[in-house]
């Protein structure tokens, strides 16, 4: 595990490396070939306003951090997680047949996938590696991924996201006139990617896709994703966002409601429950200060030099050639980076925002990006090196196959919601 953590560490390390290198080497460029001088001072404040923008945003993010993680502990205790298997253990049964009937890690699955909904990241890894842990147990080649290990991972990567909890965080503390209004789009992307991922993997294990179980759950989560862009091709982009957010304030708070009203049925004390979770929601915040500056001090380097307004102005170019929107072309390094790095997407995300604004139409794609799909690399790193399983298998490319299908559903989705 140490050594494939490291290998994805090490990748965010040249690309950090080589943000600053080349904001410095555009800055001798700028101050050789057009005599602005001026540029070094302009890159040198870039680093001091990165840092107390990342600060800022850490500290202002805790509040939220600590409500949703308070609340998932409320929903976690009440048994609420538990009901909701009980829905899908039909479906989970058939996509997963070589796992026994029953079997506790099933609810560890689903306690992972419940976070992941929830967009708490930081809770969805502990159950995830539970969740590889025991599956390894049942794999009969310990070396070698199992269909099982393969599916669980490809669908944690692929990032199926209810309530993105930390962009809509990210989004209030920029200044978005509603930090809402994204949750449509990203509910439709994140639901592409994770479709795709099912489908690609179903394939790969020849899993049975006509059963009707399964076909009965994709057409229906389908059908109603589907409505949701055919409701948005009939409004007015700015009735559409109001429709938007006023559709995301209602199921934020069922969700709440629900939870609530299921842990007074189990005689739990509620308030409790949520300030046993609410703390660690402190503990998270400050523990991404230093990434985050990390990779916004880089990335502020590297715009303040003029270096992301060329790559800009490069994609802008290119995406008019194909008879793409080039007010999209912003967002390009966002998707680059996502599956790279989950900390340096959230950098690049943030800076588009802070850049561009949060309400611009890159801001928000960037912000969709960001909730579509988990960190590819980083998933398939942590969870198989958690068990040293050394061949993966098609777990790889069934990932990707995702990533893509997200990034595409993201771009096309964002102009329509948005533009």
């Amino acid at each position: 595990m140490q050594k494939k953590v490291y290998f994805c560490r090490m990748i965010l390390n040249y690309i950090w490396i080589s943000l600053i290198l080349l904001a410095v080497l555009m800055g001798l460029v700028q101050a050789l070939c057009f005599g602005n001088v001026d540029i070094f001072s302009a890159i040198l404040n870039s680093t001091f306003d990165s840092a107390k923008t990342g600060f800022e945003l850490s500290i202002g993010l805790t509040g939220v951090l600590s409500l949703w993680m308070g609340i998932m502990k409320i929903g976690e205790k009440a048994g609420a997680v538990n009901t909701l298997g009980k829905a899908i253990n039909p479906f989970f049964s058939r996509i997963f047949p070589d796992i026994p009937k029953g079997h506790p890690v099933y609810g560890t699955m689903l306690m992972n996938f419940a976070a992941n909904m929830l967009g708490l990241d930081n809770a969805a890894t502990p159950m995830g590696l539970k969740a590889m842990g025991e599956l390894q147990e049942l794999n009969s080649d310990k070396t070698k991924a199992s269909n099982a290990m393969i599916m669980f991972v490809v669908l944690g990567a692929s990032g199926l996201t209810l309530i993105p909890t930390t962009i809509m965080a990210y989004r209030a503390q920029l200044g978005a006139a509603n930090p809402a209004d994204v949750f449509i789009p990203i509910l439709i992307a994140t639901y592409a990617a994770t479709l795709v991922g099912l489908i690609c993997v179903c394939l790969a294990q020849k899993i049975r896709l006509k059963d009707p179980v399964v076909i009965g759950t994709l057409l229906g989560l389908t059908a109603l994703v589907g409505t949701l862009v055919w409701g948005a091709t009939r409004l007015s982009p700015d009735k559409l966002s109001a429709v938007s957010a006023a559709v995301a304030a209602i199921l934020l708070l069922g969700v709440i409601c629900w939870f609530i009203i299921q842990a007074m049925t189990q005689k739990i004390n509620v308030y409790d429950a949520f300030i046993d979770g609410a703390k660690g929601g402190f503990q998270t915040a400050i523990g991404i200060i230093p990434y985050l500056i990390a990779i916004l001090v880089a990335v502020g380097m590297f715009r303040a030099s003029g270096a992301m307004g060329l790559l800009e102005q490069g994609i802008a170019w290119c995406f008019a050639a194909c008879g793409i929107n080039p007010d999209l072309a912003g967002a390009v390094p966002t998707a680059l980076m996502k599956p790279l790095s989950g900390g340096g997407a959230r950098g690049l995300m943030l800076e588009a925002m802070t850049t561009h604004g949060a309400d611009s139409l890159v801001g928000r794609l960037c912000c969709i990006l960001q909730g579509t799909t988990d960190t590819t690399f980083y998933v398939l790193a942590v969870y198989f090196g958690s068990v040293n399983i050394k061949d993966t298998r098609h777990a790889v490319v069934c990932c990707l196959l995702a990533d893509l299908a997200g990034v595409m559903a993201a771009f096309a989705i964002a102009p329509l919601f948005f533009g």
